[in-house]
């Protein structure tokens, strides 16, 4: 395939997933989703993707805080460490890690198996039912996504900051007095509502794109297994290259009011 025939098929796929996502928009208003279903899929995101948020999240702190004083001690400045820690993880590392490990695990089991029901022509069997399969397998993941991310990142960011303090007091000797205080002075309530606007537009990222590769791939085992992977890979693309630009924009939008 040539340049320009990558490309249009690159900007067919995006107008698809744009109708997609109009169509799931649509849907929420009318909100026709069985609450089983969306309670079940609470249940697969938030619950069952904990123990990776947590590892992630644990370690991505204690990283941080390691790196931030062997720095900071060179200029006496090692009471600010955590300060570093929480405002990283609460507004960048935090969502972003986040949403990379969520796309990882959740968005390539929803390419998985909306793919396996469109190979077995179980999505066919829906519309031939007169039943939508935006409304009933689309959005019940978009609005788990919506809801859970957040909450994962909140968790992930907490267990962050507590590995940070850990490490710095109990491993690098910093008081923990300064250390919390410098860290309760420099993280704003700003920092924690950029980081929770991420994780909820990432959550709606990976949902889409998950639902995208899963309704629309090639037939087989061979397609399937090509969805799933294109699922994983675009989400966690369109995540870091979307918070470069809410980065931007939130951070001026918050540092000017």
């Amino acid at each position: 395939m040539n340049f320009r025939g990558w490309i249009a098929d690159w900007i067919e796929g995006l107008g698809r997933l744009a109708m997609l996502t109009r169509e799931a928009v649509a849907s929420l208003f009318t909100f026709k989703v069985a609450w089983s279903d969306l309670l079940y899929q609470v249940y697969f995101v938030g619950v069952k993707s904990q123990s990776v948020v947590l590892i992630t999240g644990a370690f991505t702190g204690m990283v941080l805080g390691a790196q931030t004083y062997f720095q900071f001690h060179k200029v006496r400045m090692d009471t600010a460490t955590l300060a570093v820690v929480s405002v990283s993880m609460c507004s960048e590392l935090g969502p972003v890690l986040t949403g990379l490990m969520v796309a990882g695990r959740v968005g390539a089991a929803i390419a998985a198996e909306l793919g396996t029901m469109k190979v077995t022509e179980q999505i066919d069997a829906l519309r031939t039912l007169a039943t939508h399969p935006v409304d009933y397998l689309v959005v019940p993941r978009l609005v788990a996504l919506h809801i859970a991310l957040p909450l994962l990142t909140i968790e992930a960011i907490a267990v962050g900051i507590g590995a940070g303090y850990l490490v710095g007091v109990y491993l690098l000797d910093i008081d923990s007095t300064y250390l919390w205080i410098n860290m309760l002075k420099y993280t704003t309530s700003s920092d924690l509502t950029i980081g929770l606007i991420k994780s909820f537009i990432f959550g709606g990222i990976v949902a889409l794109i998950g639902c995208y590769k899963g309704i629309s791939c090639g037939e087989g085992a061979e397609g399937v297994g090509r969805a799933t992977t294109e699922a994983v890979v675009y989400s966690s693309i369109t995540i870091l290259i979307t918070n470069f630009f809410l980065t931007l924009t939130l951070g001026r939008i918050f540092h000017t009011l």
